[in-house]
């Protein structure tokens, strides 16, 4: 799906959109990822710890970022937000072992993340 040289991407893969939005959109040369939550392909969320939600983040960011033909590899820009900077530690020792390359990031903690997640994260890759 095409428009305006915006390029749509979905993937069974991921955990579905939770509203009215894309999992990605390539544009550019670039993949910009939508915020992903810690829930599974069927939008079940991952229960656990702040580590094993953030690794169901990045799996699906990983897994969009395929569907677009990216990789992690080739992410740019990561954005992290927390419900609260206590998690800031557990979330990193986790994050770390995916982005060795270390892309520029934001971290912040927000008063509420979508369903009442912990971690939320969003990137943006080349293709």
């Amino acid at each position: 799906m095409s428009d305006n040289g915006l390029t749509k991407v979905f993937t069974k893969n991921a955990c579905p959109p939770a509203g009215p939005y894309s999992q990605a959109i390539k544009a550019a040369g670039q993949v910009w990822v939508a915020g992903q939550i810690p829930a599974d392909e069927q939008g079940k969320l991952v229960e656990g710890s702040i580590a094993e939600k953030t690794a169901q983040c990045i799996k699906n960011l990983k897994a969009i970022l395929e569907e677009a033909g990216s990789e992690i590899g080739k992410i740019v820009r990561v954005g992290v937000f927390l419900s609260d900077m206590q998690h800031f530690k557990e979330m990193n020792g986790e994050y770390e072992k995916w982005f060795t390359h270390k892309p520029a990031r934001t971290c912040v903690a927000v008063k509420q993340l979508p369903l009442g997640v912990d971690v939320e994260i969003e990137a943006i890759a080349i293709q």
